[in-house]
């Protein structure tokens, strides 16, 4: 099954000869092997590149094993290089490599060798890689299969569609299996051996339990507003253990770095500031976080929230909650200070859109409780609500755009609609 991923490739191409180790990074099993290994070398052929001057190395292969040492690699990659035409070496699984920073660091000093690096496991993912190559690496973010890709490739309607990925996400090793069963053990078989595995080596955790039930409890409140002292506080009433919020800072930065996570600031928009806490962690990918869950909590309001997140992450926005503060006053007359959201404030360079998630909007009274945020902000951004069903995008009455969650994740244009 071949499934284009135009946009990251696109992103590599752009970034061909710019003289920086071109890192690809993102959550274990999310395609970047196939990116670089078969999208991105297709398109070097294409481009009438010869096969001698691709030098490709995937360092989990056993065949490949030896030149994990970097002592071995680096005279088998001056081998290779004959001439003084330009060369891509393709390089899978850096990590794996002894000294790789350095290795890196000696290959983009020769002015004929483009470098391109993917890793996976969790000290390669970690979000201060750049770091590593002292100023000379430009990432590549990759994410899961986004709901066009998985329908790019996906023979049923556009409703079983929505629910079949509503259920086991966009990892695309997850399209090879037929059924629901095959399914449900891969995704719950990766979470605990894999991305778990690999934290929980990486940082050295003692009690890995601890770091399970805390994935347990992000799993099931996502898109709440929450802080390690509320979750610090839920162990000890819930689980009846006591983990210090400082203990639970660690473990929500491991699950980021390792981009199992991601989390949204609050900011209130008329005071123009952000305010720090609580904040709201969403699943980079909803399958992983079904199967967390054992694919038991699927209520649809919080799973389409957290697609939606991620479909703007997608799409490079920076994502915040959009907090309202508002005067309201009590039935008998007296007045309080209340906080409105705004699911996500989103912005990219001058642009910026207010958007709600509405799963559904039965009435005009509904439809007034989820704008009434949108038009309390004072300003004439777009304002757009996000529903489960919409006949077709449309403007009501009071300027805001209502379309339906598929027309929106189908389109890349949608919010210019």
């Amino acid at each position: 099954m071949i499934i284009k991923r135009d946009m990251y490739l696109n992103r590599l191409i752009s970034r061909k000869h710019n003289g920086l180790i071109k890192v690809v990074t993102g959550v274990r099993r999310c395609g970047k092997s196939y990116l670089l290994f078969n999208l991105f070398k297709e398109h070097l052929l294409s481009e009438g590149v010869e096969q001698s001057h691709i030098i490709e190395i995937a360092f989990d292969a056993f065949e490949n094993k030896r030149f994990q040492d970097p002592y071995v690699l680096m005279p088998y990659l001056q081998e290779q290089i004959k001439d003084s035409e330009q060369y891509y070496i393709l390089l899978d699984e850096i990590q794996l490599l002894g000294e790789f920073e350095s290795v890196l660091n000696s290959l983009i000093r020769k002015s004929n060798i483009d470098v391109y690096v993917t890793g996976s496991n969790a000290r390669f993912l970690s979000k201060d890689v750049i770091t590593e190559f002292r100023g000379r690496g430009d990432e590549i973010h990759m994410h899961p299969l986004s709901f066009s890709e998985f329908m790019s490739v996906y023979s049923g309607s556009k409703q079983d569609g929505w629910n079949e990925y509503m259920l086991y996400g966009g990892l695309p090793l997850v399209l090879q299996y037929k059924n629901p069963e095959e399914k449900i053990v891969f995704l719950k078989s990766l979470f605990e051996e894999t991305y778990i595995s690999d934290i929980v080596g990486r940082h050295k955790i003692r009690n890995r339990a601890e770091l399970e039930e805390l994935l347990n409890i992000l799993s099931s409140a996502i898109g709440s507003l929450t802080n390690p002292s509320k979750l610090s506080a839920a162990f000890k009433s819930v689980k009846q253990k006591t983990i210090s919020k400082n203990t639970l800072t660690r473990y929500i930065d491991y699950l980021s770095d390792a981009f199992l996570i991601d989390s949204a600031v609050r900011y209130d928009i008329k005071g123009k500031k952000y305010i720090d806490t609580p904040l709201k962690y969403y699943f980079t990918d909803i399958g992983l976080r079904n199967a967390r869950l054992n694919f038991r909590q699927l209520e649809e309001t919080h799973t389409m929230e957290n697609i939606l997140f991620s479909e703007l992450k997608i799409r490079a926005f920076n994502i915040d909650v959009g907090v309202v503060p508002v005067n309201v006053t009590d039935k008998n007359g007296g007045n309080s200070r209340k906080q409105l959201e705004i699911d996500f404030v989103c912005n990219k360079g001058s642009k910026r859109y207010y958007i709600q998630s509405a799963y559904a909007i039965p009435d005009q009274a509904k439809m007034e409780q989820e704008q009434r945020s949108l038009l309390l902000t004072g300003d004439g951004f777009k304002k757009i609500i996000i529903t489960k069903d919409a006949p077709t995008a449309y403007y009501n009455e009071d300027g805001v755009l209502v379309m339906s969650v598929c027309d929106f994740l189908l389109n890349p244009n949608s919010l210019e609609i």
